[in-house]
Parts: C-alpha cells; sequence; structure tokens
C-alpha cells in the first residue's frame, strides 16, 4: 500500500503542476491573441463553458477625449535648464501679486532692484487703476502716441516719457483740480512721479534754460505732435515729430532716431509723408538749435520761420493738381543708382503730382491720412463715391476747391495752418526742355512771361494763320465732340506742314502753343528710341501725356519716322507701323513737319487732317521777318531803305535770325548800336557770291 501510495503522491503532484501550466499557456496565448483550444486538458476534462464565457466578455476601449474635465500639467526646469511637464503642483510658488485685495487702490507701483549706487529700489512701472485718474490723464494725454486712458488696465513704463512730456499739462490739471477726491489721487500719483522724475525734469528744464542739450537726455525736448524744424536742400522745412529712439547705425554708430511725418501730395489727396532724421552721438552739450533736427519752438527766429512756412504750405496746396509754370533754379532728380541729386533747371515746367506718379509708378511714397478716421466714417465715405470722394469726414462749408482726378470731381477741405506748416518743400513735375521727371522748389516756381504777339508775326497769308489757330483751338475745347466708330479712336487732329528750311513751319507750331498758352512737347529721335520695341513705348507714354495736358506735340523732321516703307528694311516697316496705328487713337493736336513730303508713306495721307505747304519767302515776307526781329528789343540805326536792301537778298527766316545775331555781336564789341555796315559785313562773309552796296 505504502508504494502505491507514494506513486498516487507523484502522480498527484505532476497533476497538479500540469494544471497550472495549462492555466498559464492558456493566459498566454489568450494574451497574445492565440486560441486557447491547443491547450491541454487537465485528466483530459475540458472546461468548455469557462472558455466559452471569457471569450464572450468585451474588451473596454479608451474614448480620447471624451472625459469632460481638465488636466494640469506644469512646467518643470532641471538642473541644465531643460524643460519638460509634469502633473505635480510646484511648491515654491508664491501667492498672486494682484489680486481682489490689491484691486483696491487708485495706484500700483511696480519695483525692482536699482543697480543705481544711490537708492535700493526702482520703480519698473505704474498701473493706475483709478477712474478719476483716468478722467484726468484723458485730457492730460490726449493725442499722446501708445497711450489710451480708458483702459481698465492703464500701464505707464519706466522712464515715463508721457508725464516728461506733459508734466506742465499734468502740474495745471492738479492745481485746477476742485473736486478733492480726485485732487487727492491727483495728488498721491504725483508725489510718486515726483519721486521717480524729478532729476529728469530738473535737468530737462536746466537744458532748455541754457538752450543745450546732452545726447542722453534729447529724447525728452521731442514731444510727439510738435512741429519739428530742419533743412532740406537750403530750405527751411517743418514736419511732425511722431517718435524717437536710440539705436547703433551699422554706418554712424550710437544716434537718436527722429521719426517725423510731413504733408504730401500724391495726386489724388494730401496725407502724411513719413521721414527720418539721424542725430549722431556727441559728448557733452550742444545747442539745440544746432541740431540736425530739434522742435521749432527752440529756433531763435520762430515767428519769421513759422510764417514763412505757413505762406510757403499755402504755395504747396494751391499748385496741387495740374498747372502750368516757369522754373529757373536747381531741381531734384535721380541718379542711375536711385539717389537724389541736383539737377538745373531753366525751362517751362508742368506741375503735375498724378502724371508723376502713372508715369513713374513707384516714386510716390505713401501716404497716411491727415486724419484717423472710425470705421463708420470711412464706410459712410464708401457709400457717397458715387458723388465725389470726401477727404475728411467732417462738415465744412468753406471748401477750398473741387478737383477733378480722372474724370470724378473731389471734394476737398483746405489743410490746417499746422498741416500747411507741416508741407513739404517740393511739387512733383516735368520739364518740358530736357524732358525729365523732377522734383521742383515750390517757392521757385514762377509765372510764365506769354509772348503775346508771336503768332501776330508769323509770316503767313492771314487767312491760312487763321485757320490753324481755329483748328487747334477747337480741338482743345470740342475734341468729345466726335468719336469714330470705334469709341476713342480718330479724336485728335493732325496737321502737316511741309517746305524749305527756315520759313516758319515749326515757328508755327510754337506760335499757335504760345496763343493758347499751353505745352509745346517737341518730340525728336531721341526721344523715340532706334528700336520698334522702344518707339511704341515711348511713343505710347508721350501721347498719352500730351493728350491729358491739352498740349501742342510737335514732330519736327517727321520724315524719319514717316518715311515710305521698303520691301528690304523690315525693322523701319516696323516702326512705320506702329506709328500709324498710335495715331488713329491720339486725341490732341499734332504738327508734323518735314521738307521732303515726297518721302513719306503713303498711309499717312488719310490719318491727316490738314496737310499745308509753305512756299518760298518772297521780298515782302522777308522785310516783315527783318522788321520782326529788328522790333524785339535790339538797338539799331537801320533805316526803311537798309531793310529794304536786306530783303533783296533771297535768305529763309532762319538765316535773317543768325545774321542778325552775328550783327548785333559785333556791333556790341565795338560798343555801338547795330548797323547796316555790320550786317553787310556778315552777310559778305557768309555769301562770297553776294556783295551789298
Amino acid at each position: 500500500m505504502a508504494p502505491s501510495a507514494v506513486e498516487n503522491g507523484h502522480a498527484a503532484q505532476e497533476g497538479t503542476s500540469s494544471d497550472v501550466s495549462s492555466q498559464l499557456n492558456i493566459k498566454t496565448d489568450k494574451v497574445n491573441g492565440h486560441s486557447p483550444e491547443s491547450a491541454v486538458p487537465v485528466n483530459g476534462n475540458t472546461k468548455a463553458e469557462d472558455i466559452s464565457a471569457k471569450e464572450e466578455e468585451p474588451e473596454e476601449v479608451t474614448k480620447v477625449g471624451m472625459e469632460c474635465g481638465l488636466k494640469n500639467l506644469y512646467q518643470k526646469e532641471d538642473d541644465r535648464g531643460r524643460h519638460t511637464w509634469t502633473d505635480k503642483y510646484p511648491d515654491d510658488l508664491d501667492e498672486a501679486a494682484e489680486n481682489e485685495m490689491t484691486a483696491r487702490y487708485a495706484i500700483l507701483v511696480r519695483n525692482k532692484k536699482s543697480f543705481d549706487s544711490r537708492k535700493k529700489l526702482e520703480i519698473d512701472s505704474i498701473v493706475v487703476q483709478s477712474p478719476l485718474l483716468k478722467n484726468v490723464l484723458t485730457k492730460v494725454l490726449k493725442d499722446y502716441p501708445g497711450v489710451t486712458p480708458t483702459l481698465k488696465r492703464l500701464i505707464f513704463q519706466a522712464p515715463f516719457n508721457p508725464f516728461v512730456h506733459r508734466w506742465t499739462e499734468f502740474t495745471n490739471a492738479l492745481d485746477q483740480q476742485e473736486d478733492e477726491e480726485t485732487k487727492k489721487h491727483l495728488e498721491l500719483l504725483y508725489k510718486t512721479l515726483e519721486a521717480e522724475l524729478k532729476d529728469t525734469i530738473a535737468a530737462k528744464n536746466d537744458y532748455i534754460k541754457n538752450k543745450v542739450i546732452t545726447f542722453e537726455h534729447l529724447w525728452t525736448i521731442f514731444q510727439p505732435g510738435a512741429t519739428l524744424y530742419t533743412e532740406q536742400w537750403g530750405r527751411d522745412c517743418g514736419s511732425k515729430f511722431s517718435n524717437g529712439n536710440y539705436f547703433d547705425h551699422p554706418k554712424y554708430g550710437p544716434c537718436y532716431g527722429v521719426n517725423s511725418q510731413k504733408v504730401e501730395w500724391d495726386g489724388d489727396r494730401f496725407g502724411y509723408a513719413s521721414c527720418q532724421h539721424l542725430i549722431l552721438a556727441f559728448g557733452g552739450t550742444m545747442q539745440i538749435s544746432a541740431l540736425d533736427a530739434f522742435p521749432l519752438e527752440f529756433h531763435p527766429e520762430q515767428k519769421k520761420i513759422q510764417a514763412s512756412l505757413l505762406k510757403r504750405g499755402k504755395l504747396f496746396e494751391h499748385y496741387h493738381g495740374y498747372h502750368y509754370k516757369a522754373y529757373k533754379a536747381f531741381a531734384i532728380g535721380k541718379d542711375m543708382c536711385g539717389r537724389d541729386i541736383k539737377v538745373t533747371v531753366d525751362s517751362r515746367v508742368i506741375i503735375d503730382t498724378f502724371a508723376y506718379g502713372k508715369f513713374n509708378p513707384n516714386s510716390l511714397p505713401h501716404l497716411a491720412p491727415l486724419k484717423i478716421k472710425s470705421k463708420a466714417a470711412v464706410s459712410d465715405e464708401e457709400d457717397s463715391e458715387d458723388e465725389g470722394s470726401v477727404y475728411d469726414s467732417e462738415d465744412d462749408d468753406d471748401l477750398a476747391s473741387h478737383d477733378s482726378v480722372a474724370g470724378k470731381e473731389i471734394k476737398r477741405i483746405p489743410l490746417s495752418d499746422q498741416q500747411l506748416i507741416h508741407c513739404s518743400p517740393l511739387l512733383k513735375g516735368y520739364t518740358l526742355k530736357t524732358k525729365r521727371w523732377l522734383s521742383f522748389f515750390v517757392d521757385s516756381v514762377s509765372e510764365i512771361v506769354w509772348n503775346s504777339s508771336a503768332f501776330a508775326n508769323l509770316v503767313l497769308p492771314e487767312d491760312q494763320k487763321e485757320l490753324i489757330l481755329a483748328f487747334a483751338e477747337s480741338q482743345v475745347k470740342y475734341k468729345d465732340n466726335f468719336d469714330d466708330v470705334i469709341s476713342g479712336k480718330g479724336k485728335g487732329i493732325i496737321m502737316l506742314l511741309s517746305g524749305g528750311p527756315g520759313i516758319g513751319k515749326t515757328l508755327t507750331a510754337e506760335s499757335v502753343a504760345e496763343n493758347m498758352r499751353t505745352p509745346l512737347y517737341m518730340m525728336s529721335a531721341g526721344d523715340l528710341g532706334i528700336k520698334s520695341s522702344e518707339v511704341e513705348t515711348s511713343l505710347t507714354t508721350i501721347l498719352e501725356m500730351v493728350a491729358k495736358w491739352n498740349a501742342v506735340l510737335l514732330l519736327d523732321e517727321c520724315d524719319v519716322f514717316l518715311e515710305a516703307r521698303s520691301a528690304h528694311d523690315l525693322e523701319r516697316n516696323k516702326i512705320v507701323s506702329i506709328f500709324l496705328r498710335t495715331l488713329e487713337y491720339y486725341e490732341g493736336i499734332l504738327f508734323l513737319t518735314t521738307n521732303r513730303v515726297k518721302n513719306m508713306d503713303p498711309a499717312f495721307q488719310s490719318r491727316i487732317h490738314i496737310s499745308m505747304e509753305y512756299p518760298g519767302l518772297d521780298k515782302v515776307s522777308r522785310t516783315q521777318v527783318w522788321k520782326n526781329f529788328l522790333e524785339r528789343g535790339v538797338k539799331h540805326d537801320l533805316s526803311e531803305d537798309d531793310i529794304a536792301k536786306l530783303a533783296d537778298v533771297e535768305i529763309n527766316g532762319r538765316q535773317i535770325k543768325n545774321v542778325l545775331k552775328t550783327g548785333q555781336l559785333l556791333a556790341c564789341h565795338k560798343g555801338v548800336p547795330l548797323q547796316y555796315s555790320h550786317l553787310k559785313t556778315v552777310l559778305n562773309v557768309e555769301r562770297q557770291d553776294l556783295e551789298l552796296a
């Protein structure tokens, strides 16, 4: 029995071990995703019910982000300064400095450790919470940039520039305050600031008293909104100070940047253009009036400068739009690198900023509005665009003018005296002599001295002169009354003047422009280029400019461009085709002159409205030409017989002018009035075959 018992005991132990292994295998397979059917049952028994029950139990799935709640994580920094996040609340945090208790106080003063050897702490910033203080500061700091006193949390950072600049207004508000509660709050703020700013304000007052300043305290005399005085190209200039800052310039080193605004005209409206002046670092003190830019109030001749700027500002405002004027001074142009350079000008000019911006689209600065409008005001202005663009939302019955830009009537409110003082000294325009876009000084623009007798002195048959002038004047007045089948086509008038040299073809166009008091644009080969692509671009631009100004366009010696096409010169054929097509849409007055009319392409004949051939000058015409030139301020001792002898010489009008000029130089050399002998000498030298009595 004993051996059996032992055997049975071993068998029992082995069975128990098998059961444990089986159960472990089942669990392992369950975890690994295998079916438990391969497990060997203990004693041949299979627990199907247990297995089936385990298979039917649903697995629990975590749904991300579906639990309604929040979990706080806190930043943690290790010894190496690296940051991680943890859900453990930090145990080294202090309570918040601003809470319901601090909200009761009128002013919160934030202090920080001072590196000044004279004090332990210094004020970093001040939080104004008192509504009574905010009401007063709204008036004291009115229009101060960057300050909105109506905010719930009104914070001022050291060094408290607004209070330094408006200290006088602040102390006056304190002295004039009648409400006791408000006055207590003001006194509290005054004591706080006075302790912090007394040294700065005392230094500022001392500098102003002595009319000097240090580089460190430059910012104290530049108050936002103040009128600045600067010099530009030798002219006094005024502008509105915006802000300033100290910085290291890459070229000049430490400096103080003075940012200001000046009133400009962009061809559509007036606005503020930004500009900057640099004040380089200097040691010790410097006279305020010696700075490159300083407030106008520190100028020794403040009233005189202010009156001069106001007068010039009125001229600047007057010259907005289009004006045909004379100019004799230097102007400002651009070199090949885009830098400003001086350009000497002595000719008639066209003041037209709108055209300047159109033909030089990247040359005009962006203009900020003179007054910042609310969205409601801007919306109202946009709604009224059908009736004309209004420059300012405020009502004003005293309107300076009504401008027309791009055919649209614009109602413009006059500039204020302060804005007139801030006006730029430069006007944008075009010089007709050198054909360049330049900036002209307002105070150097003058009225044109017209030659009222130019057309009367033109030596042509009266009926021919009357016909030319009538066509030109009617074209300007009534050019919109006629239109082609295609809109905008055939609105211009083209006159061809042909004949020999020196008989008055060019003078006719010049006299017509002078009589009509309109610009004369003399187009030459150099203006257009030699390649067809250059010619098309230049010609289109010139025709558009001239038509806009109602100018008279003169293409002298036009046969250079309008010569008959051939089968061998493709580039010339292109140029002629460009002229034929472009002239169809020209809307102004065009004079073509040539002494080789037979060489012109036949296709131009249908595009020319009037063709006049000028005959050579006869004796009567030459007599009149001699008299016309002699009557133009020439001191002479010539009799009627002398003039008759000179008229017998068969020369053209240009040659007569040259002979007179040369003879006058000879007379001046001898110090006597012009005499017949002087002209006789010149004619005998020039004409070897001529012997005057």
